[in-house]
């Protein structure tokens, strides 16, 4: 195929298909099959690039605190009383389809954080928007948002994410102001999306309590 052609595909931003033919180009097998074998092909390369493309955008809107999380890496171990069934439950993602929350509690360094972005790195993986914050850094930034004015803009954005993930919740005392915040965001989700949450307590062992 000539490089006009190619320049062509680029123009019309189909770059999945362009790097397809570029490797058909250098296969010899390819070569042997017929047109709609080999058009087929690059048709589904350009589907697979796009969906690639759309969850790296997911991940990156997600901050994850642990980018590099997943649930294929959790750990097992007694000591952390993981229930393997519903965790894989919660990997499957029905409770987002579902628009049900996820509490995880535990001990301070039992790894809540981490399995919260494992979680919301599954849920990005699967196509849906994510966003991960600590809730004292929300709490900071819904404040600042009620001085600039753009409190009612922010809780639009926050209500229209598939999953919120708030970390640490209630790890030093909330405020009126913070609690009002906290029931105006949960408020616009409830029902319709899925929140998140970790908090600590004082047993050792996790806990993953869905609803």
């Amino acid at each position: 195929m000539n490089e006009h052609t190619l320049t062509q595909l680029r123009d019309l931003r189909l770059a999945g298909m362009v790097r397809a033919i570029e490797e058909q180009a250098a296969s010899t097998a390819a070569t042997a099959l017929a047109f709609d074998e080999r058009f087929a092909m690059l048709v589904q390369a350009e589907a697979a690039w796009r969906d690639d493309k759309r969850v790296q955008r997911f991940l990156k809107a997600a901050k994850l605190k642990v980018s590099t999380a997943c649930v294929e890496d959790i750990n097992w171990r007694a000591s952390r009383a993981l229930d393997r069934e519903l965790v894989a439950a919660l990997a499957g993602g029905d409770w987002i389809r579902n628009a049900q929350n996820l509490l995880i509690t535990g001990a301070t360094g039992c790894g809540k954080t981490w399995l919260a972005c494992a979680l919301a790195h599954q849920a990005a993986r699967s196509g849906f928007s994510v966003l991960y914050v600590r809730a004292g850094r929300l709490f900071d930034e819904l404040h600042v948002a009620h001085g600039d004015g753009s409190f009612a803009r922010r809780l639009a954005q926050l209500a229209k994410l598939d999953v919120l993930v708030i970390d640490d919740f209630a790890i030093s005392p909330m405020g009126a102001s913070e609690r009002n915040d906290l029931l105006e965001v949960l408020d616009d989700r409830i029902g319709s999306k899925s929140t998140l949450v970790t908090k600590s307590t004082a047993g050792q062992s996790l806990a993953c309590l869905s609803g």
